[in-house]
């Protein structure tokens, strides 16, 4: 029997970019936690999850608590987590517009680094323990944003420059395309003005008249100018995301707009679906083992969405290469995976695993190859990254308080238009 002996959290931060969103823009970093499982027997398992403060405490607290457990007994896993963590509570900052239990995001970190460990011990892929794969490359969709140009001095560079109008969104969707050939693309609106908004996605249709297109505004719009906007954008999107805050509101707007809404916020955990499905207020669930309890519990989702004949697309946050390839193994074993995936690894010129970073063709991803994750530790990047948090002083996220360097002016309002 193989045990965990040692568990080592580590705190990073990644160079970012002036991102838009209807809360602000992001910070200089974003901030990622690092997990490391080490048995008895040597092996290292890994995992990655959000680095803000209260997830960062979340893991620490719970770590003894891993020590001694099988880690195949992801039950056991649970169990001691819940333990560790009586108070429960949620892991985003007060500035967020949804939040996720830690007890999910903790668990699920761990379970993935569990996962890699019984794929290392059984030298078979991730993908093998979650029943198989049914495709052999992922799709996933280029993920467009409004943005300022960088500021001097801030870490990493910015090969993109000002993003703020339609025409130029446009520029920035072609070179995604031609980077990696996506063949879907979504837009994080709730930025601009309702009508420059209609007119970027008006614009993207004529520049690519055969890829699905979405908009994602973060509940930024309220129920009338939601409205508004679906049926101005009638067979243009494929899907619009979270255009409104809370149930009642997605509800209203699903009754009067022609295309499917999607969502991360309002369908975000299990005992959301009774709600939602009687008020028929979401037709697409974005899942994301981060939040929701892990990978088998992710698949658990996809077959409540199945049962519910409701679509099935991944949401994605700022992330490196372990979130990246756990969301790889996750996609390729579901089988009604009816959307490609979201990912911001494009936006990201840095990661913490060894060799050629995971490269796009025509817009998916190969499962990667090797036992558990397939994927291996560069111990100088993740030195690096460490020592950027430690010199960056950000330990949570907080995008308003961001763009009050930009537009010293600014006033948080979601919904804002």
């Amino acid at each position: 029997m193989v045990t965990i002996q040692n568990v080592r959290v580590t705190p990073l931060a990644v160079p970012d970019l002036p991102l838009l969103n209807c809360k602000g823009v992001h910070q200089p970093v974003f901030l990622r936690s690092l997990i490391e499982l080490e048995t008895d027997a040597g092996l290292v398992g890994l995992g990655e999850t959000y680095g803000a403060q209260r997830t960062l405490d979340g893991l620490r607290k719970s770590a003894d608590a891993l020590i001694g457990l099988d880690p195949f007994y992801l039950n056991d896993l649970r169990r001691r987590v819940s333990a560790a963590l009586p108070g429960g509570g949620g892991v985003n900052a007060p500035t967020a517009v949804a939040d996720h239990r830690l007890v999910d995001v903790v668990a699920g970190a761990y379970e993935v680094a569990c996962m890699d460990l019984q794929g290392k011990l059984l030298d078979r892929p991730v993908c093998d323990l979650l029943g198989g794969p049914v495709r052999d490359r992922v799709p996933f969709s280029a993920y467009l944003f409004f943005k300022f140009d960088r500021p001097a001095g801030q870490p990493g560079t910015d090969l993109w420059g000002e993003v703020m109008t339609p025409d130029a969104m446009v520029e920035e969707a072609r070179r995604f395309v031609a980077d990696h050939g996506f063949k879907s693309l979504k837009l994080k609106g709730g930025v601009l003005e309702p009508d420059l908004e209609i007119e970027t996605m008006i614009k993207l249709r004529e520049a690519f008249p055969d890829h699905p297109l979405r908009i994602d505004p973060n509940g930024g719009w309220t129920v009338e100018t939601a409205i508004k906007i679906g049926k101005a954008l009638d067979g243009v999107l494929e899907y619009l995301e979270d255009p409104v805050l809370g149930m009642d509101g997605m509800a209203a707007v699903a009754r009067e707009v022609p295309m499917p809404l999607a969502t991360n916020m309002a369908v975000i955990e299990f005992d959301h679906f009774p709600e939602s499905v009687q008020k028929d207020a979401v037709q697409v669930v974005l899942s994301d083992h981060h939040y929701w309890g892990g990978l088998q519990a992710s698949k658990h989702l996809a077959q409540i969405c199945q049962t519910f004949g409701l679509g099935l697309s991944m949401h994605s946050n700022s992330h490196l290469g372990i979130s990246l390839a756990a969301m790889t193994h996750l996609a390729a074993t579901t089988p009604n995976l009816t959307y490609a995936c979201d990912t911001h690894y494009p936006w990201v010129d840095i990661d913490i695993t060894t060799g050629a970073r995971p490269s796009f063709t025509d817009g998916t991803l190969g499962i990667p190859r090797g036992p558990g994750l397939g994927i291996e530790l560069d111990p100088a990047r993740v030195a690096e990254l460490a020592d950027l948090y430690k010199a960056s002083n950000v330990t949570d996220r907080d995008d308003t308080a961001e763009m009050l360097k930009y537009v010293p002016d600014y006033e948080r309002k979601v919904p804002r238009w």
